[in-house]
């Protein structure tokens, strides 16, 4: 499965893409955002699993500029019940484009269109004012909020985002 928009490639990740994945993983954990998830891995044995991981689930996705062939991010979805959970992670050098929004709109799309899926959910920190503006212009409506905690050590609100897709 591969998708294109007007700017950006997006297909199934593969294991091969972990030099992408290091530089990406590299970049967010740097990042302000950082705090509000998982750290990701950066030596290179376990980002090599990890990115096979992901590929393996079939449900990550390798985000490319059309114009340069970079790899700039990746979406992923994570099925939970009847819901397709969202994510995505894009470098920092590409952030503010609309690439993020480009790329998770057309694979909705995709999977709306052409999976019949009709409920995807998503979760993000409040204070990611970023990922809370992209999910609303998404369509995506935040149905709650609730302290969220990865170590116990820190904690902050999450939001926990909902798009229904009438069929």
């Amino acid at each position: 499965m591969s998708l294109e928009t007007s700017r950006l490639f997006i297909r199934r990740l593969n294991e091969s893409d972990w030099q992408a994945m290091k530089n990406i993983f590299v970049d967010f954990n740097k990042s302000k955002y950082a705090v509000y998830d998982m750290p990701l891995p950066t030596e290179d044995e376990e980002t090599k699993a990890l990115t096979k991981r992901f590929a393996d689930s079939n449900l990550f996705f390798a985000v490319f500029l059309k114009k340069s062939n970079d790899m700039i991010g990746y979406v992923c979805f994570r099925k939970d019940g009847d819901a397709f959970d969202l994510g995505y992670c894009f470098h920092s050098v590409y952030h503010s484009n609309g690439y993020a929004y480009e790329s998770t709109n057309a694979l909705v799309n995709y999977f709306a269109d052409e999976c019949g899926v009709t409920h995807f959910t998503a979760g993000t920190a409040i204070d990611n004012i970023p990922s809370c503006k992209l999910l609303e212009k998404l369509g995506f409506v935040c149905v709650s909020t609730e302290a969220v905690s990865f170590d116990n050590a820190f904690s902050f609100q999450g939001g926990n985002y909902e798009l229904r897709i009438k069929q």
